[in-house]
């Protein structure tokens, strides 16, 4: 199964670079920060773009990234949402938008991150990298690795939240892929979409810093950040009728601005596109000549999601193909496709695969099968 969702993730990709390029500036949207993208989060198409790969600072979008390793660490069993963590004096030191942790305090990786994510704490950020990493230094390392294997090429971090630094910048594209991976866990929801919660029993309120997250249908989160250097940030993530948008806003002059332009672009993508999951065909077994059995099974993996523009795509339709087949067949060959269609343009092709071993015929594989024949009457 491994094999096979990193089969249909490829043709995900691949889909994504058929459609076709689209303008980078759109008739009719007005975004006022000087970097800006639209992405949709399925296939990590990119449907608006303005000075994309310009290097900013991003302020505590940084922390993004962040939360990604939390969360990687957490699925990975490394660290549990009620594993109380200690904050070092590096951690306790940090300035700016922050929960005041002392030296020595102890706090929850659930309360660590809800401060993270809703005030955007400098000094939780900090604890929750130490914790997975053992020091902010090799955190960073890690984030830096992380970033190129997500193909952020404009990205260099200096530390894990986001404060000023010189040389810690990105773009506004890949901000766009490191949330396109963070929300691939579903469990960060639950703290982007909460708008005040506390820490400490009750005795530190938190206030979520995405006003978005009271005012836009289909909102899920997802992150703002402000400094001096890099301006007002935010990365937002809505979702509608199943398609998934990430505006990143990079540089506003004005908290007011960036969320405008979040939702002006946010707004530009529902009214343009549509997500659409084509339905599964119906498989049938298919035969295999010179096998010790006369068919195989075929396994459809997950059906892709298609971005198509809004009111201009036809029907999707599907054809299956399969191979000529001759034995040994092995579990997770590639025995076909599923080729996706709108309007005659290929959209995706899928693989079907074996869903099982196939042996090819020998004497002493028919002499076994009429024992154990035998052996049944």
């Amino acid at each position: 199964m491994k094999k096979l969702r990193l089969c249909v993730l490829s043709l995900l990709t691949a889909a994504a670079l058929l459609l076709p390029a689209l303008p980078a500036r759109a008739e009719g949207l007005e975004v006022t920060a000087p970097s800006a993208v639209l992405m949709e989060a399925s296939t990590g198409q990119v449907l608006f773009e303005k000075d994309p790969h310009a290097l900013r600072s991003c302020a505590s979008i940084t922390k993004v990234m962040t939360l990604c390793l939390v969360f990687q660490a957490i699925d990975s069993g490394q660290l549990s949402l009620d594993q109380a963590l200690t904050a070092s004096a590096h951690a306790a030191s940090m300035g700016g938008s922050d929960i005041w942790l002392e030296e020595g305090e102890s706090m929850t990786v659930d309360d660590l991150i809800k401060a993270t994510v809703i005030m955007s704490a400098n000094d939780a950020a900090v604890v929750l990298a130490e914790a997975v990493s053992g020091s902010e230094e090799a955190f960073v390392a890690q984030m830096n690795e992380k970033a190129q294997q997500l193909g952020m090429n404009d990205t260099v971090f200096k530390n894990c939240n986001g404060l000023d630094e010189e040389g810690h910048v990105t773009s506004a594209y890949d901000v766009a892929l490191m949330s396109r991976e963070l929300i691939r866990h579903e469990k960060v929801f639950d703290y982007t979409l909460t708008w005040m919660d506390s820490v400490r029993g009750g005795e530190t309120q938190l206030v979520n810093t995405n006003k978005l997250i009271r005012s836009y249908p289909g909102i899920t989160g997802l992150k703002t950040g402000t400094t001096g250097q890099a301006g007002s940030c935010i990365t937002a993530t809505a979702e509608r009728e199943g398609l998934s948008l990430i505006a990143v806003v990079l540089g506003a002059d004005s908290t007011d601005h960036r969320f405008q332009d979040a939702a002006a672009l946010l707004d530009y993508g529902f009214a343009g596109w549509k997500a659409t999951v084509p339905e599964s065909p119906a498989l049938e077994p298919v035969p295999v000549a010179r096998g010790m059995e006369p068919q195989v099974e075929p396994v459809l993996g997950e059906m892709p999601t298609l971005l198509l523009k809004a009111g201009e795509a036809g029907e999707v339709e599907t054809t299956v193909t399969y191979e000529e087949l001759t034995a040994p067949v092995t579990r997770g060959d590639v025995i076909g496709q599923v080729t996706c269609t709108v309007d005659g343009s290929v959209m995706a092709q899928v693989d079907i695969t074996a869903g099982e071993d196939v042996a090819q015929v020998t004497f002493f594989g028919v002499l076994s099968h009429l024992v154990q024949a035998l052996f049944t009457l």
